[in-house]
């Protein structure tokens, strides 16, 4: 089971509520062993001064995954943490001319796999996670959001 922590820290309008932000992290978590993840949604500032300082991009981007990792010989049911920027989030749906919703159900699914180790560094394993997260997507009823790309190493976020 996945137990999921909502924070938001945004006052962006149109922020999907908690039991779907929720569904759609349970419909990704591909563990068999109970865990808890946070998914923190925030403004440009907060994204852009977390980007800048683990990934060394000073601007915001539309979701970071922090996975966590526990000192060894403790054992914590403890996944992770997303951080997802409402404002990003809400410009790329229009940008991609997707819907606000699937854009958002994309984001937590691809930041999800991230805590769970996939990556997309290479053409190969982007495009095995694009497909997984395409199958979760579709399980939720929304469309491929890759239709139109080919799979591409290291996309905006993450």
């Amino acid at each position: 089971m996945l137990v999921t922590e909502i924070q938001r820290a945004s006052n962006e309008a149109d922020i999907p509520d908690a039991g779907r932000l929720s569904g759609w992290a349970a419909a990704a978590w591909r563990g068999a062993i109970d865990t808890e993840v946070t998914i923190r949604i925030v403004d440009e500032a907060e994204s852009r001064a977390l980007n800048a300082e683990y990934r060394h991009q000073p601007k915001p981007t539309n979701v970071l995954s922090f996975p966590f990792e526990a000192p060894m010989g403790v054992d914590v049911g403890l996944l992770g943490d997303l951080v997802i920027c409402a404002p990003v989030v809400q410009r790329e749906a229009q940008e991609q001319g997707k819907t606000p919703e699937a854009h958002w159900a994309h984001m937590v699914v691809h930041g999800m796999l991230h805590l769970e180790g996939y990556d997309h560094m290479t053409t190969d394993e982007a495009g095995r996670m694009e497909t997984l997260e395409t199958e979760i997507l579709a399980t939720l009823g929304f469309p491929n959001p890759y239709a139109t790309e080919e799979p591409t190493a290291s996309p905006e976020g993450c």
